[in-house]
């Protein structure tokens, strides 16, 4: 006998490191690896964040704070719910955590029993039902295709809900690894849908900012995204200062929760984490500043130009975008005219050609054999490179 906790047996490894593992074993070897597989632009912080963040470690803020966060940054968060959405939010909603994942650990523990279904589409960030799965609980995976985006509707939810089991929907807008996105009008829907069956709406909203809402492709016709707070006090945000605000290494997000929930979620937080990072607390400070935000519209516009570069190339190959990405900074790719096994055409497309890919089963189930996901978190030059290796390598393949 193992001994380990049989949940264990339940979490699958997340493919995405694996593949990471294999390209850095490459190119320990000295083989140039094109990194289009792990979800991490290539951006450092911005300068004013790492200044702050040095400029507390100096004045000694290296001690703990309140569990659920620095009560200025969570205060800097709301003004910054007010400024960007014009929606007017209390800080004594807002939790400060480590990272996004910190924050939905936290709001499965305060909300999920043992047994309860998360309902959530599949393809889909793969820890989210992971997560679940820790606290006895099922993250359930709902089939979803292009015609609704790869996202979840009102149908999936009326058709899927289980009344006896059945606890909360959760929404990626944007979504990895989709990039879609959901419109206010379709997010008031599904609110709505879920609400009517006794349910609860999380929103993962890690991906905001990072959206494309001016050019030709959106359906958002030039107006900034919506944050899902504007539909009232009860629905769950959760966002992060990792992709954004480029912040991986930080670790720290937040939620935005009904205040009921706050003195459950604080207690919870006290017991599990006993607070955020300071030093990054502190560092976040800077994030909301004008130069800050400038620093991170600039990278906005070039990964906008990464992702129509690859838009107009990969379809050359024989890939094909059934969605085109309103945000984040992925591509999912339907390589059906190439592979009816991705896993494979990932693995050997890494060895023979250094182009680290992601292949669609670390998103679920429902046809993953047949996508990959493309990671346009590195500069065009490099982008330009890997599409003449998979051009080459396709056609000696062929």
């Amino acid at each position: 006998m193992s001994g380990f906790a049989s949940r264990t047996d339940d979490i699958a490894p997340f493919q995405v490191m694996a593949i990471l593992q294999q390209a850095q074993a490459l190119a320990a070897q000295g083989i140039d690896v094109i990194h289009l597989e792990i979800g991490e632009p290539d951006f450092d912080t911005p300068q004013p964040i790492i200044d702050a963040g040095i400029k507390a470690l100096t004045a000694g803020k290296t001690h703990y704070t309140p569990a659920l966060g620095l009560p200025e940054l969570r205060q800097a968060i709301a003004d910054f719910y007010q400024s960007r959405y014009g929606i007017e939010i209390s800080a004594k909603r807002i939790a400060i955590t480590p990272g996004a994942s910190g924050a939905l650990l936290l709001l499965m523990a305060a909300r999920l029993e043992e047994g309860d279904e998360l309902l959530m589409a599949d393809p889909g960030y793969p820890c989210n039902r992971h997560f679940a799965r820790v606290f006895e609980a099922n993250g359930r995976l709902i089939p979803t295709t292009a015609e609704s985006g790869f996202q979840l509707t009102p149908q999936h939810i009326q058709q899927n809900w289980t009344q006896s089991v059945s606890k909360a929907v959760l929404i990626a807008s944007p979504a990895n690894p989709t990039g879609a996105m959901i419109s206010y009008e379709e997010l008031e829907q599904i609110a709505t849908a879920t609400q009517d069956k006794g349910g609860e709406l999380w929103v993962d909203e890690i991906y905001h900012g990072l959206t494309y809402h001016e050019t030709e492709s959106s359906r958002f016709k030039g107006e900034r995204p919506q944050t899902a707070l504007a539909l009232g006090d009860q629905v769950v945000v959760i966002n992060s200062f990792s992709k954004y605000f480029g912040m991986t290494g930080w670790r720290l997000g937040w939620m935005v929760v009904p205040e009921h929930y706050i003195p459950v979620v604080e207690r919870l937080a006290q017991n599990l984490f006993l607070a955020p990072p300071t030093p990054s607390q502190y560092a976040a400070l800077a994030a909301f500043s004008d130069e800050s935000l400038d620093i991170m519209e600039e990278r906005r516009l070039e990964l906008q130009q990464r992702r129509d570069y690859l838009l107009a190339e990969l379809p050359k190959l024989g890939f094909k975008i059934p969605v085109v990405p309103d945000g984040a900074f992925y591509i999912y790719a339907d390589a059906s005219e190439l592979t009816h096994d991705t896993q494979v055409f990932c693995e050997q497309l890494l060895q023979d050609t250094g182009v680290a890919l992601t292949p669609g089963f670390d998103f679920g189930d429902h046809n993953a054999h047949l996508f990959v996901r493309f990671a346009y978190t590195t500069k065009i030059d490099r982008l330009e490179q890997a599409i003449t290796r998979i051009k080459v390598w396709l056609t000696k393949k062929h």
